[in-house]
């Protein structure tokens, strides 16, 4: 079908704003990510900054039309730098009853609701919980409300092409991109042309999708809504010049460990098992082989990890991935990485627990887990990554980290992170510093625990070697010689050494710094992870107020930076917002005796710039 030629409103008509939150809402089965992800993509070459939120059922496939099975995607873009996916929704599509009854009440005061009256039959309102119709009832005068027969109206856009009521009807999702496209003034050619590669082998379905994006961007252009929903434009942002491209949290975390394996002249063997929200990370991975990436799907979380570990034995760079639940059946072998002092890479992709929790929700629950869930005394390195783009780098360092210092390193994400996405400046391959890996080559005086006097890491001996035979496994060995040791003193000093060279890591890695805000002062407001973007709006706009609030985050959990401590004494009140029931806030404590305080939330969902900010403002009220 010919594209829509109606001519639209001239940038001067629309009406000027600096920043929007959209989400798309509807069944599982509706299309809201594939939606979100369109939307996403064609603001981000309109040159908005931009951050999103992806939030999905946790049941496979939900009764059609429950609240159970709503799948929402949120996206905040804007002219100006954009942190967090938005605290309040601007507009709400809304596709069913049950996605109107989930995410109404995160839309502001005034916001704008355009709902697909076509699916508010009786049945469908029964599902949802609705007793009468809120369409009818005046329960949402406070909103903007736009009424469309959406299902009418792509039915009717699609019938030239000859499909069948249900394939027409699959075809809504991209009605509604069409009309928020008119709202905002996109181009829907990036999404033609999308459409018609996906669908290269069924044209009649991408001609009937292109068909009804095209439909809905006529009906905002002629259906004259006036103040309902008049047009609007966002100016593109000022950001630095460069190559950008999307970014999901999945994409830089695995491009993240290519490169560092690759800055360390290895091959990498990654080795998972399938678990929500770290399964993505697996398929990211498996279509880079040509970077000399080799991937396996063990038939448990055990069988991955002991893989991984295998692999790193042999002269690789072993990497395992999983969530809360699959790393508790890691820790053993976790173990056996440490006892062996063998590099090795574990992405914790953390989600709502405790147990099956919430999986497909967001949490930073796993902190403890991560420095201190494991049998004995065994320590390893922890670092967390604060957002799509920050996965990148941490990964390198990741790498970096394990090969230098022969030791597992725990990487900690989670699940918002994972599926939101923000652009991204490609860098410079050439600018990344390489950290080449020297394996053992010289036989005389060889044993498996030599170990480099500054760094305390032990010799990486490639098996099949000539001259450099040898074994290692989880049974203490000698300290002089490498074999298998019950000497009382012996255990104390290998044990020591162990912590010793995970200590030490503290002297190579740069110091903790400032994020904004005084070097002393009042407050100082401590993150770490996904909890980056609210805590740097809330610091921002307090300090704007006058306040003098500092917001310190934290990439290495594990050891911490060697100025961390006196850091935190410069300031009167140390808090730390984290989406768990306050694990980083007792490490502090213990580690720095500073009477830090928590603030905390285990609700699956990202903490809203307003609730920091109204919680440091009730602290600083209460200073001296």
């Amino acid at each position: 079908m010919a594209a829509v030629t109606a001519e639209k409103p001239s940038p001067a008509s629309r009406k000027r704003l600096e920043s929007v939150v959209v989400r798309f809402a509807g069944d599982s089965g509706d299309g809201m990510q594939l939606t979100g992800a369109q939307f996403t993509e064609t603001t981000a070459l309109a040159g908005n900054d931009l951050a999103t939120f992806p939030d999905f059922p946790a049941e496979i496939r939900a009764p059609t039309g429950t609240t159970y099975g709503v799948s929402a995607f949120q996206i905040n873009f804007g002219s100006d730098i954009i942190e967090t996916a938005g605290d309040e929704v601007d507009v709400l599509v809304a596709m069913n009853p049950a996605a109107l009854k989930v995410n109404l009440a995160d839309v502001r005061a005034n916001g704008t609701l355009i709902v697909d009256t076509g699916e508010f039959g009786a049945k469908n309102l029964q599902k949802a919980g609705y007793a009468k119709n809120p369409l009818e009832d005046g329960s949402l005068s406070q909103y903007r409300v736009l009424k469309i027969d959406m299902s009418r109206l792509t039915v009717e856009a699609v019938k030239p092409l000859g499909l069948n009521q249900k394939d027409s009807l699959r075809c809504k999702n991209m009605w509604s991109l069409g009309l928020i496209y008119w709202l905002y003034d996109r181009d829907r050619e990036p999404t033609v042309k999308w459409l018609r590669g996906k669908f290269s082998k069924r044209p009649e379905i991408a001609n009937a999708n292109i068909a009804a994006v095209n439909a809905g961007h006529a009906f905002g252009e002629t259906a004259e809504m006036g103040d309902l929903l008049p047009g609007f434009v966002v100016p593109p942002a000022h950001i630095a010049p460069g190559e950008y491209r999307n970014l999901t949290g999945t994409d830089g975390l695995a491009w993240g460990l290519v490169a560092g394996a690759r800055l360390a002249g290895l091959k990498m063997s990654f080795c998972s098992y399938p678990i929500t929200p770290a399964s993505s990370v697996l398929h990211v991975l498996a279509g880079l082989k040509h970077f000399d990436v080799s991937t396996f799907q063990a038939e448990d979380e055990i069988a991955a990890i002991c893989a991984a570990i295998g692999a790193s034995y042999a002269g690789a760079l072993g990497v395992t991935s999983s969530s809360g639940p699959g790393i508790a059946l890691k820790t053993e072998a976790m173990g056996l990485a440490i006892t062996c002092e063998l590099p090795l890479v574990i992405v914790n992709s953390q989600r709502a627990g405790p147990s099956t929790g919430m999986p497909t929700k967001t949490e930073q629950s796993d902190l403890f887990q991560a420095v201190w869930g494991r049998n004995a005394d065994s320590p390893l390195a922890v670092l967390a990554a604060r957002s799509p783009g920050d996965c990148f780098e941490t990964a390198i360092e990741a790498v970096r980290i394990a090969v230098k210092y022969m030791t597992p390193v725990i990487l900690l994400t989670d699940g918002y992170i994972a599926n939101a996405a923000e652009p991204w400046r490609i860098p410079e391959v050439t600018a990344l510093t390489p950290f080449p890996v020297n394996f053992r080559t010289e036989t005389a005086g060889f044993h498996p625990f030599l170990r480099d006097a500054k760094t305390l890491a032990r010799v990486w001996a490639v098996p099949g070697t000539p001259g450099l035979e040898h074994r290692i496994g989880g049974i203490e060995k000698d300290y002089d010689s490498g074999h298998i040791s019950y000497d009382a003193a012996n255990h104390q000093r290998m044990t020591d050494t162990r912590f010793g060279k995970i200590n030490g890591i503290a002297d190579d890695i740069p110091e903790q710094r400032v994020e904004s805000g005084p070097d002393s002062g009042p407050l100082a407001v401590v993150g770490w992870g996904s909890t980056y973007g609210p805590i740097s709006r809330a610091v921002a706009d307090l300090n704007a107020q006058g306040h003098g609030v500092a917001h310190i985050h934290l990439r290495h959990i594990w050891p911490m930076p060697r100025n961390l401590g006196a850091m935190l004494k410069r300031y009167a009140q140390v808090v730390v917002p984290e989406m768990n029931a306050g694990q980083l806030v007792n490490v502090l404590r213990a580690t720095y005796l500073v009477p830090a305080e928590g603030l905390n939330k285990v609700t699956g969902k990202p903490f809203k710039i307003g609730e920091i900010e109204d919680a440091l403002r009730a602290r600083l009220e209460k200073t001296p």
